[in-house]
């Protein structure tokens, strides 16, 4: 099972597609969380879930835009689709009956 941030870098990264690198995926989760994200902790967590086989990276051309450095390029795998999937189902299903969740006719809390 991922944990929240993984599942959260793993999201940003299929959401951002060809463009997902290191500081694209972090700006995503910040933007969408309302929180800081530290780079040590997002490559560390890069390095985690490529280690489990849910992500691939590769480095891209130097580009003159960055001084030219490459860019850390990341891509979700299959495995990384089906864990993130795994557990955005999970949190679906524990969410039920929650007060802060809809009921049936569409009222919540």
């Amino acid at each position: 099972m991922l944990g929240e941030f993984e599942y959260l870098l793993i999201t940003a990264a299929a959401g951002l597609g060809d463009k997902a690198y290191g500081a694209a995926i972090r700006e995503e989760i910040e933007e969408s969380t309302g929180r800081k994200c530290s780079i040590g902790a997002l490559y560390t967590t890069i390095d985690r879930l490529e280690t489990k086989g849910l992500l691939k990276t590769w480095m891209s051309d130097a580009t003159p835009q960055r001084g030219g450095r490459a860019k850390r390029m990341v891509r979700v795998t299959p495995e990384g689709v089906l864990a993130a999937k795994s557990f955005y189902d999970a949190v679906i299903r524990v969410s039920r009956g929650a007060s802060w969740v809809a009921n049936r006719n569409g009222s919540s809390l």
